[in-house]
């Protein structure tokens, strides 16, 4: 277990296994960021020779390892890149690469840049997720020998208060985006919806035990309690698989909360397709379809952690979407609950009829705002790539997303739901809506508008996160390889902005 501490020592003073200093790309060449101003004073006149040397150029994603011959206190110094003009982003991107960088280090000492809140915040962050590992199922932890036991932040405001609670809050991010990327890369098998449903109602269980902890109450429906409430979405895709599907719903509700904020994340534990079955290669990764109900739990938890004094209401529909004789069939149509009907033309665009019944349930308990996240199409990663979310609804709830996810370091980017989405989401000839029409333009423009008609016309907004929710390539910045956490972050800090 790493201990992780805030302090106002001098870097170059500092007696630790290995220092990290942050490097930039300056007119002149590379030179030490701010925070690592003691360890160039100590170096002299040396250090841009030593640099040249080593090759050492400053670009972001760089790491250079040299023994510093007690040229400061600790005997080795890693070099981070930084890129140009480094902001917080920049920051946290190279923490998460000098965490991969330092290994056999009993003690990390970070002299990065970190004279501000929020550079604190994005130095803790970066070095925590950029060192994450997943090991439950391995035999033996190879990573567990290279993980320090201590890894003090070095920062010259470290005595402030607003920079002690950036570096707190920052811990409480970091575990709850580490608790989501265990679960996403959890195996599905061992991650059905009622093992899933069992994983929250324990880890709330954790969360409230013991005088002064945050009550959150949980409640979770099985597939009779959804039977009788009507909801056809998440029971329609549960019915193939073995594993009966569950709705888990979370309650916050801390006093003088003045904001109410609901959120409703998809938990597909793993998606075959159903009967329009998937082509093999593009189910390795389908555990991951419940990226968005980890994250809403999650972002839950750490909203209480934090005590921000708003209301939050979260909704996680679970099931999992499996071939057999009693799955869905296209052509089916299912009331989902509150009553309208959906013609299924597609069993894998199953995640929007699970949230179809979630919103409704989110919409009765009359919040202020209502949230989304779901890894929901295909067409999001066609449109943004593999590492941008896409955030469709409300204006200016979208605006306040992309704004939380700003100051949270994740990448977004908004989205349109044209008015002529409307006619193809009421093409059915037969229900109320279709649940897809097999157009292949703007099939994610497509989701978003059948979602937004099982919102009651609250401000809302969706982030469709299928592409940044789990990394199928090698690590970069802060983020791991599998899954990433993202929006946990986003969300704690559009929560934190509603509250205040």
């Amino acid at each position: 277990m790493t201990s992780y501490t805030l302090r106002s020592a001098s870097p170059a003073k500092t007696r630790s296994d290995a220092l990290v200093v942050g490097v930039v790309q300056g007119a002149k060449g590379p030179a030490l960021a701010d925070g690592g101003e003691e360890v160039a004073s100590a170096y002299g006149r040396k250090l841009r020779p030593l640099l040249a040397t080593l090759g050492v150029t400053g670009k972001a994603g760089e790491a250079v390892k040299v023994p510093t011959h007690g040229m400061v206190a600790s005997p080795l110094l890693v070099l981070v890149g930084l890129g140009g003009t480094p902001g917080a982003d920049a920051v946290r991107r190279g923490a998460g690469v000098a965490a991969r960088a330092v290994t056999n280090a009993a003690s990390v000492a970070l002299a990065l840049p970190a004279g501000t809140p929020e550079q604190v915040r994005a130095v803790t962050e970066g070095y925590e997720l950029g060192g994450y590992t997943f090991t439950t199922y391995k035999k033996r932890s190879p990573e567990a020998k290279d993980t320090p036991a201590d890894v003090v932040v070095l920062s010259g405001a470290a005595r402030k208060k607003e920079v002690v609670a950036a570096f707190e809050e920052a811990r409480i991010v970091t575990a709850a985006v580490a608790a989501t990327r265990d679960w996403v890369n959890t195996p599905p098998g061992d991650l059905t919806p009622p093992a899933f449903a069992d994983t929250v109602a324990e880890a709330t269980r954790v969360l409230t035990k013991g005088r002064g902890a945050p009550k959150v109450s949980i409640r979770v429906l099985d597939e009779k309690e959804l039977a009788e409430l009507g909801c056809g979405g998440i029971l329609g895709v549960g019915a193939g698989s073995s594993a009966p599907p569950r709705l888990v719903e979370l309650s916050y509700a801390p006093k003088g909360a003045k904001q109410h904020l609901a959120l409703v994340g998809k938990g597909i534990t793993f998606d075959s397709g159903g009967l329009t079955i998937k082509p093999a290669q593009s189910m390795s990764e389908m555990k991951s379809d419940m990226a968005g109900a980890a994250a809403v739990v999650q972002a839950t938890f750490a909203i209480a952690r934090l005590g921000l004094p708003v209301r939050v209401s979260t909704y996680a529909p679970m099931a999992e979407n499996m071939l057999s004789g009693s799955a869905t069939r296209p052509g089916d149509v299912l009331s989902m609950y509150g009553g309208t009907t959906v013609e299924v033309l597609n069993t894998d665009a199953e995640g929007r009829l699970v949230l179809a019944d979630a919103l409704v349930r989110a919409t009765e308990a009359k919040p202020d705002v209502v949230i989304d996240v779901a890894t929901l199409t295909g067409h999001m990663v066609v449109a943004l790539g593999d590492r941008v979310s896409g955030v469709l609804g409300s204006a200016d709830v979208v605006d306040d997303v992309l704004a939380a996810a700003a100051a949270a370091g994740e990448e977004m980017w908004p989205m349109p739901i044209p008015e002529s989405m409307r006619e193809r989401i009421t093409s059915s000839k037969i229900a109320d809506l279709a649940q897809h029409d097999w157009i292949r333009w703007g099939g994610g423009l497509f989701a978003a508008a059948f979602l937004r008609e099982f919102t009651a016309g609250l401000p809302w907004a969706h982030l469709d996160i299928a592409g940044p929710s789990f990394n199928s390539g090698s690590a970069w910045g802060h983020v791991t390889a599998g899954g990433t956490g993202v929006a946990v972050a986003t969300l704690v800090d559009y929560a934190r902005a509603l509250s205040s």
